[in-house]
């Protein structure tokens, strides 16, 4: 009797445990099918958003020139993150670069120092739009408000934002050459802005200008200041003239004078006079500014800064029509359009989430690839590792303030659709009607 027990209480226990695994792996396979289920679905919604933005596009829009505008802000945003150090030396933070200690990063600067695609497309942008403002019959001063008023707007919060900043700093205590850094890395973007506003109320006069007036006007100057001696100021002269050199290859563009033929023209001339430029005329390799450096390519800009400009002007018309074939993907299309749409506040704040990811770090010590010195590979590789936390700050400064860069529209969609939305509702009561 007691082993007919045993023998009922073992086969109880058995059956148990087999029930006890069977629902462990169902709950498990459901839990999967889950998580899976609501992947497949995040990433069908996000395709199905992809759709709808291709399909809203208008078809005679260039894709190709958002897809530049959008590469030549995230190279400068990724350059900046690359090649820009707060160190933390005690007390205080200040700005390194691992330029100046591994000089051979240089081609880094070549890569990501994008700012002439920038100003190649916005002269592109620039003068069309004008030709068209004037072809509705809209007032130039009309005109020139409402695209400056798209670059300063979002400009306000960062400046706010930064005063109370630098302010509640200052009055805890904190060291002035860390206020300082700070307020350098945030205000220095604003530079350009400056220019691109100036050159922009420029456009009009632009529309008849050749690139080489203000090219021969850059090559003068660096032959006065490092050639004849000159003062170093003369060479301020080269932020308007240096950049009016891409912006008004793209007011040719804008009139058709840029051809694929152009475009290896500008390559292959700009790169080779880089090259000799570097070689043999003294200029820095490296196409950003580095800290303790004699001469500086981008402050202000040199002859070697102009030529190299030109060579990613020329490379950018060799592409114009591999991106557009590579825009016609819903979603490669609506990452570029969103990188558009945010362009202002990517850039404005940038430097902001690499500053806010640098000072929750220091709660924590000294941070490798954060705020020790920037002299060897080791510190490249974790800058690497550091980069998805910079992108989720920037995320979090995006969802903050980039409602500064929408409201300068609102009211004029308050009035009237863009245009995105009258096409949109064209096609889609075509199909209502096609239908009935």
């Amino acid at each position: 009797m007691p082993e007919a027990i045993r023998r009922t209480r073992t086969r109880t226990r058995t059956r148990t445990r087999t029930r006890t695994r069977t629902h462990s792996r169902t709950r498990t396979r459901t839990g999967a099918a889950a998580v899976t289920g609501v992947g497949s679905r995040a990433r069908a919604a996000a395709v199905a958003a992809a759709e709808r933005a291709d399909a809203a596009t208008p078809a005679d829009r260039d894709r190709s020139v958002d897809a530049l505008r959008a590469f030549a802000i995230l190279g400068v945003v990724l350059g900046h993150w690359l090649v820009t150090a707060l160190v933390a030396d005690g007390g205080t933070l200040h700005t390194l670069s691992p330029l100046a200690h591994m000089p051979w990063l240089a081609p880094v600067s070549w890569a990501f120092q994008t700012l002439a695609v920038f100003f190649l497309v916005g002269g592109h942008v620039a003068t069309r739009s004008h030709a068209s403002a004037r072809a509705r019959g809209t007032t130039y001063g009309r005109w020139l408000r409402t695209r400056l008023s798209r670059l300063f707007k979002p400009v306000a919060a960062v400046l706010g934002l930064w005063t109370v900043a630098a302010a509640g700093l200052l009055l805890t205590g904190a060291d002035m050459g860390t206020v300082h850094a700070l307020l350098k890395l945030v205000l220095s973007p604003l530079w350009f802005l400056l220019v691109f506003a100036g050159l922009t109320a420029l456009t009009p006069l632009v529309t008849r200008i050749s690139p080489l007036w203000p090219l021969a006007v850059v090559l003068h100057v660096d032959l006065v200041r490092f050639g004849l001696g000159g003062p170093p100021w003369l060479g301020w002269v080269n932020v308007a003239a240096g950049w009016l050199v891409p912006f008004t290859l793209g007011a040719a563009w804008t009139r058709g004078e840029l051809t694929r033929r152009s475009g290896w023209v500008l390559l292959t001339g700009g790169g080779v006079m880089t090259a000799v430029l570097v070689a043999w005329g003294g200029y820095p390799a490296s196409m950003v500014g580095v800290p303790g450096a004699t001469i500086s390519n981008l402050d202000p800009p040199t002859l070697a800064a102009v030529v190299f400009g030109t060579a990613q002007c020329g490379l950018a018309l060799l592409l114009r029509e591999p991106l557009r074939r590579a825009m016609r993907r819903p979603v490669l299309w609506a990452g570029v359009a969103f990188v558009n749409l945010s362009a202002m506040t990517i850039f404005l704040w940038h430097q902001t989430a690499l500053m806010s990811v640098t000072a929750t770090g220091l709660l924590t010590g000294r941070l490798p690839g954060l705020h020790t010195l920037p002299d060897d590979i080791t510190w490249v590789a974790f800058r690497l590792i550091w980069l998805p936390l910079f992108a989720l700050a920037l995320t979090v400064c995006w969802a903050a303030f980039h409602g500064y860069e929408q409201d300068h529209g609102r009211a004029r969609r308050a009035r009237r659709p863009s245009r995105v939305v009258r096409v949109h509702r064209r096609t889609a009561g075509g199909k209502e009607a096609r239908r009935a």
